[in-house]
């Protein structure tokens, strides 16, 4: 039976010490491990729930299978730690760090993402369901075929995202950055363009848009839709 461990304050000292011969990851609730240094330890399949790590950095730290309930998290560093077929659910990532990150498979529900970077991350098969992106910089993330429900990219950075053949289930694009970004085949009926322009609609070449989406568009050019 795994350990629940709560309501301590670690340092890495402590949490190393915490580790040492363990059999079974641990699982930590109600802890804090804010500002902390966790980079390069070993918490593969490690269970976090409603704890804190603001500013903590988790740098090469290996995070494969753990999961994160109702954590809090802003401006953490996971840079270059490997998050395979992690689950974060319910939790605060704001302006998290994720460059070079491996998020194979990652799952990301219910989750605050906003200004989050993910450069050049290792994500393939991670997705994200009714979560904040607003801000968050998404460069080249493939979604492709997948269905994205109640995503929030506004303002988001999605330059070079494959969305071919996905579909957006509400959710937001006002105001994102799309700059060769690609549509084809994608269903975009149920999410919020505003802020689209004929003059940057290039990448939904191929896309499926609402009547409504259409009329907003033409009445741009001064035309009235009867």
């Amino acid at each position: 039976m795994t350990e629940v461990i709560s309501d301590q304050t670690w340092s890495r000292a402590e949490l190393q010490a915490c580790l040492q011969g363990r059999d079974t990851p641990p699982h930590f609730e109600r802890c804090h491990f804010d500002e902390a240094d966790l980079s390069r330890l070993d918490l593969r399949g490690a269970q976090f729930t409603l704890c804190s790590f603001a500013e903590t950095s988790f740098e090469r730290a290996q995070l494969a299978d753990t999961r994160w309930v109702g954590c809090r998290a802003r401006q953490a560093d996971f840079g270059l730690a490997d998050l395979t077929n992690a689950r974060f659910q319910d939790c605060d990532l704001n302006n998290t760090q994720w460059a070079r990150a491996k998020l194979a498979s990652a799952l990301f529900t219910g989750v605050k993402l906003t200004g989050a970077h993910f450069g050049e991350v290792s994500a393939l098969g991670v997705v994200f369901k009714d979560s904040l992106l607003v801000d968050a910089h998404l460069r080249g993330l493939s979604f492709r075929k997948q269905t994205l429900a109640q995503l929030d990219l506004s303002e988001a950075d999605l330059s070079g995202c494959d969305f071919r053949e996905a579909i957006f289930e509400g959710g937001s694009l006002r105001n994102a950055h799309l700059k060769l970004a690609r549509f084809e085949g994608a269903d975009l009926r149920d999410v919020d363009l505003g802020g689209l322009r004929l003059a940057n609609a290039a990448p939904f070449k191929g896309a499926t848009i609402s009547h409504r989406q259409a009329a907003a568009l033409v009445e741009e050019l001064g035309l009235r839709v009867v």
